[in-house]
């Protein structure tokens, strides 16, 4: 029965058993949200405002690397409406170690005595002087440079992990971690072929349309922050540990998030807004502009040398991966990702010799973190170049390669743990199927040439983590699902209430799901990595279940028999004698996890879930200009059992477009540390004419058996091949390689004349 808000069911139509309303999981149930967003009832932190609210804006530094000799705010305190102004003293007067981050205590609320990489003057009659330092900017530089960005590492505590770093000097290095198996000296050695290239990834931004904002409103008994965050737990924990109180003295409510793609995990705005909140004594709010997007959180450049070794029946035998990640100013979650991507660096291949380097590296560039993929995606445009390039040269076609080499069920991965449920062999299967790859193709004529390309790729999901959800069935039946997860337009809470839905036998429509609001939903690591409907759907899962067992002992309780048909608001009174009560259920939910040996980085337990997907794609180059048209991207990923099969294709779709940005156009252009376009005038991002002329994207069969209801998360999968799948359709179409993105039709012209010995002037 439909109601007025667009819900279907009652509470009354939930009963102890009897007739089914049928699978929740599988239906393309429109997003709950989703009806708020359109018709503009939805709040965002940015447009949200408390009482006596003030509002902060930030001054910026001018240098990338100095030390700060002098402030003058004389000018600006004399502005009409300016309340004060504060520096990072006037913090420490509340914070007195005000250093954060997830991985490193690196990062001041406020620049403390230096700076450390370039934004612009936001309060233009601020005046600071600098003593300008010697500044690094590129990650294999910074790896050998006695530039130093930190003096010290300081180790955050939260990853394990890191903990053997804690007072390191002298280094750049953020974290080296380093993965060996079988002897690759000797399986180079005897190759029959051996090949070696290096490959580039630029700077690119996660550009949420909405940008980061945080309100916090400080009294003495504790403090309240709206923010925009895709981790509330962990900024909870945070912002705890800096002022130095318990937990219950933080709370953090999240309204709608206006997209995050990683940007908007652990701290970013929130430690400032308390701080001046506490200083101040009102609420204050911290809300940056699109373009200080660009100076606060990016993803990692990155260089990455790969070498192979084949045998003569076209077997790898060896690989070894140097990978260079370029961080930035602070470390953020960088080391996470330079291990957690360094897994797999190796690509979807069973290669029984590998060796593993990746570094996290300190710049004096903005700062880098997770951003949808969490490294993966520059490590496919790697190696799956890298492949092509292998089976070009040996004269094998590209699909066959990949075919002999692939890993497939039941056999070790790099790391040592056993493949199960990964789909790699179906996906890659699939795009070739849709791309008549064993056909021929109409390679075009005059300037105009056509190729095609493909690629495939595999992602452990990141591990160990924790999620917990809590379930509450009041008298009446209705249901209400608490859990930490952030719904920033992927479906989530879209997802668990249809999980929460199968469990109890209701309408998913008739499940509420609460906003995040540390101080009523519990515990979750964090809206990150593709880990949510894995981790939460299986806490969710075990909350239902415990609910379901507790109204089957409830109806024992009151005599009613086994497969009773009461409704629940009859069972409820039946035992209080009237609407009173609730039954609570809670889950928690971590999967197992083993470290991995830190002398090889090998562990049979490394992920809980693997993530695969394959790409192809056909363009059209013109030989005049340089210019990619794509004529067709195809995308297959293995999600497991789809929950709601209409939200994995908005995700899958998402993803591609988001890739294809970084791919063809997308790239922060700096100057000695400055950022010079910092715009949405300058920066290009996909418009809808920059859409290929036919995008198909699909699942393929599948069933994670450790999955809940055999799921498991799309929203990064569709990433990882767009990038190498089109510049191998380059080569196949025109005969030029790139290595380093993005594919700008001037770098494909200065690909082709180069091919034709007839360089541009500033490339002879």
């Amino acid at each position: 029965m439909a109601t007025s808000s667009g819900q279907v069911g009652t509470p009354k139509d939930a009963k102890v058993g009897g007739a089914k309303v049928g699978s929740q999981i599988g239906r393309s149930l429109p997003r709950l949200e989703g009806r708020d967003k359109v018709t503009g009832r939805a709040e965002y932190t940015h447009t949200m405002r408390l009482p006596g609210m003030l509002y902060a804006k930030i001054f910026r530094s001018t240098v990338a690397h100095g030390r700060i000799k002098s402030i003058d705010t004389s000018a600006a305190k004399r502005v009409p409406g300016v309340y004060r102004i504060i520096t990072a003293e006037d913090i420490r007067t509340v914070i007195p170690a005000p250093y954060y981050g997830p991985a490193f205590h690196d990062q001041p609320i406020l620049a403390v005595d230096k700076v450390h990489y370039v934004a612009e003057e936001a309060a233009q009659l601020i005046v600071a002087e600098y003593e300008e330092l010697p500044a690094v900017f590129d990650e294999v530089e910074a790896a050998a440079n006695n530039t130093l960005v930190h003096e010290e590492l300081k180790p955050a505590g939260t990853f394990a992990d890191l903990k053997h770093l804690k007072g390191r000097k002298g280094t750049n290095v953020a974290l080296d971690f380093k993965l060996r198996r079988g002897d690759v000296d000797k399986a180079f050695a005897a190759a029959a072929h051996v090949f070696e290239h290096t490959f580039h990834t630029q700077k690119v931004l996660h550009l949420a349309l909405e940008p980061f904002a945080s309100i916090a409103d400080w009294n003495e008994r504790g403090v309240t922050i709206y923010s925009g965050s895709q981790g509330p737990s962990f900024v909870r924990t945070e912002i705890a540990r800096l002022l130095g109180w318990p937990e219950n003295r933080v709370r953090i409510k999240v309204p709608y998030l206006g997209g995050g793609f990683g940007a908007k995990l652990y701290i970013k705005m929130e430690a400032l807004a308390t701080a001046l909140s506490m200083i101040v004594r009102r609420p204050v709010k911290v809300a940056l502009t699109m373009e200080e997007q660009f100076y606060t959180i990016t993803r990692h450049p990155s260089t990455f040398v790969i070498k192979t070794g084949v045998d003569a029946s076209g077997r790898i035998t060896a690989r070894k991966c140097e990978v260079y990640w370029n961080g930035g100013a602070y470390a953020d979650v960088g080391p996470r990702v330079t291990q957690k991507s360094g897994f797999t660096a190796s690509g979807p291949y069973d290669i029984d010799n590998v060796w593993v380097d990746s570094y996290a590296l300190y710049t004096n560039l903005p700062p880098a973190g997770a951003l949808r993929g969490f490294g993966i995606p520059q490590l496919v445009w790697a190696y799956e170049s890298h492949t092509d390039m292998i089976a070009r040269a040996l004269k094998l076609d590209p699909l066959e390669f990949r075919r002999k080499n692939l890993l497939r069920e039941g056999r070790p991965q790099a790391t040592g743990q056993i493949v199960r449920d990964a789909k790699l062999d179906a996906v890659l299967e699939r795009v070739a199927e849709r791309l008549n790859w064993g056909k021929p193709l109409a390679r075009g004529n005059g300037a105009l040439r056509r190729g095609r390309g493909i690629a495939v790729a595999i992602k452990a999901v990141i591990s160990p983590t924790t999620s917990v959800a809590n379930l509450t069935i009041a008298a009446d039946g209705s249901t209400t699902l608490y859990c930490g997860t952030v719904d920033m337009g992927q479906g989530s809470d879209t997802a668990m209430a249809q999980i929460a839905g199968e469990v109890l036998d209701v309408p998913a429509e008739s499940v509420r799901i609460v906003p995040r609001d540390t101080d009523v939903t519990p515990y979750d690591m964090g809206t990150l990595g593709s880990r949510s409907l894995f981790h939460m759907g299986h806490a969710v899962r075990l909350a239902a279940e415990e609910a379901r067992e507790k109204i089957k002992a409830m109806a024992r309780e009151v005599g009613e028999p086994e497969g009773s048909n009461i409704p629940l608001p009859d069972l409820f009174k039946k035992k209080f004698g009237m609407q009173a009560g609730n039954i609570v259920g809670t889950g928690t939910y971590k999967p197992d996890y083993v470290p991995p040996d830190p002398a090889t980085g090998l562990t049979d337990k490394v992920t809980p879930f693997w993530m695969c997907a394959a790409s192809g794609a056909e363009v059209e180059v013109d030989t005049e200009t340089g210019h990619v048209r794509i004529t067709r991207l195809i995308t297959a990923v293995d999600c497991g059992r789809p929950v709601n099969p209409k939200i994995v294709e908005t995700q899958i779709s998402g993803a591609v477009l988001m890739q294809l940005g970084f791919t063809m156009f997308e790239k922060m252009h700096i100057d000695a540390g400055q950022v010079t376009n910092a715009s949405l005038a300058d920066y290009k991002i996909p418009a809808i004419l920059d859409v290929p002329q036919a995008m198909e994207n699909e699942t393929v069969d599948s069933q994670l058996s450790t999955g809940p209801f055999g799921a498991k998360g799309v929203g990064e999968t569709a990433t990882f091949c767009v990038s190498p799948a089109i510049a191998n359709a380059i080569e196949d179409a025109c005969g030029v390689r790139l290595t380093a993105l993005p594919l700008t039709p001037e770098a494909v012209f200065r690909a082709l004349r180069a091919q034709a010995n007839k360089p541009l002037a500033d490339d002879a």
